[in-house]
């Protein structure tokens, strides 16, 4: 099969509209040259299914023929996802893919409490073993790490992250909190430690509160800290402090006003919390990719809606931050560990973590460290400081200066 003059158009208009020199190796290997440097990254179609997915679904086709050994990508790999945002290549194939958007939304609704765990599992369960292979240690933040000039590991970046939420918050000792997604428990036993504060981490997977709980034991700090099993949307009690890290962005659309009621009713009147929340600049539809293959139920938020959930339910914004630019480094240094230790992780369970895993996760790390790192991007990382009614003088500082201090 040869290279269906539609696909041709469209590559040839990504190395103009990306400004990249590429190849492109077809299945009886023709080879194809786009751009008038030498190639970036080579893109070698292994068979001609893969160059008719690619044809039809466009970047859905071509990465899930990446995903099953059809395609092969040499050379820069982070380049050619760079290239292919860039381009637009994401917005082609619409109506297919459009379609089986739609449908994993309404299959894998976040409605349900079951379906909303088994969503949560299916990405969280992987085991703590997997993830302490990659990310930072001993805390084992799954999230945006806070890198301000000289920050040099992303140990460092994420115990500065959980020290600026800290500040944020005006966590003091004397202080109850919860962590609603509370992950491995990284923010509770930070805060523990440094502060003395008191805290209930919720987590809907079990894997990660078996984990949890164990620790917290084995730490001997179950006067001070505790974990829930339960959906973010059960609320049991009210706490001086909300802590929300990566959270928002499993509510779903159809759940977004529901759990961000949650948030409100966890806090004390008068409190302060914060939501640390991948956001839409204006709404778009969440990536199929990310949905189908790697965060089943996920649905990124605008922030204009979550301003307007905050607002109907009695919360004062008190300050937005703007964490984009910090996500890319972080995702580099997650990369570049998975693929350091990626036989560590496949000997974990051979079947489970399999080329095809490999593949899809590594597509999700470099392309989302991309996503952020894009200059045209509308996909960023916010931290909402807000309060519970209106914040007085005396329960929030009149300026900033409390965020930066020694």
């Amino acid at each position: 099969m040869k290279l269906p003059l539609s696909l041709r158009d469209v590559l040839e208009g990504i190395g103009r509209r990306a400004a990249t020199s590429f190849a492109v190796v077809m299945p009886d290997g023709g080879r194809l040259s786009i751009g008038s440097e030498a190639p970036v990254f080579t893109i070698v179609f292994h068979t001609d299914a893969a160059l008719l997915a690619t044809a039809t679904r466009a970047h859905i086709g071509l990465m899930e023929a990446y995903f099953d050994q059809e395609v092969d990508v040499e050379g820069d790999f982070g380049a050619a996802l760079a290239a292919g945002m860039a381009a637009g290549f994401d917005q082609h194939g619409g109506t297919l893919n459009g379609i089986e958007n739609s449908l994993h939304e309404l299959r894998h609704s976040n409605r349900d409490f079951l379906q909303a765990k088994a969503n949560a599992r299916a990405h969280y369960g992987l085991g703590t073993h997997f993830y302490r292979l990659w990310l930072d240690d001993p805390l084992m933040m799954y999230t945006c790490g806070y890198w301000p000039e000289g920050t040099k590991t992303l140990e460092e970046a994420q115990r500065r992250k959980i020290d600026h939420v800290c500040r944020k918050i005006r966590l003091s000792a004397g202080d109850s909190f919860i962590d609603i997604g509370c992950g491995f428990g990284g923010f509770m036993f930070r805060a523990q430690e440094k502060i003395g504060a008191t805290g209930v981490g919720l987590n809907t997977t079990t894997e990660q509160v078996e984990w949890l709980r164990g620790e917290i034991e084995r730490r001997g700090l179950e006067a001070s800290l505790q974990v829930r099993e339960a959906d973010f949307r059960e609320v049991d009690a009210q706490y001086d402090k909300v802590v929300s890290i990566g959270t928002l962005e499993h509510a779903g659309r159809d759940q977004l006003p529901q759990v961000v009621r949650a948030h409100a009713e966890f806090l004390k009147p008068g409190g302060l919390g914060i939501l640390h929340f991948i956001a839409h600049v204006g709404r778009f539809d969440t990536e199929l990719f990310i949905r189908k293959h790697v965060f089943p139920g996920g649905w990124i938020p605008s922030l204009a809606d979550v301003l307007v959930e905050m607002e109907r339910n009695g919360l004062e914004v008190l300050d937005i931050e703007n964490l984009r630019r910090h996500y890319a480094p972080t995702l580099d240094v997650w990369t570049e560990r998975f693929d350091r230790r990626w036989s560590d992780i496949q000997a974990i369970d051979p079947k489970r973590f399999d080329e095809r895993f490999r593949r899809i996760w590594r597509t999700y790390l470099v392309g989302c460290a991309e996503m952020f790192r894009s200059p045209a991007g509308y996909t960023h990382l916010f931290q909402i400081v807000f309060s519970k009614g209106n914040a007085t003088a005396v329960s929030y500082p009149m300026t900033r200066a409390h965020l930066y201090a020694p």
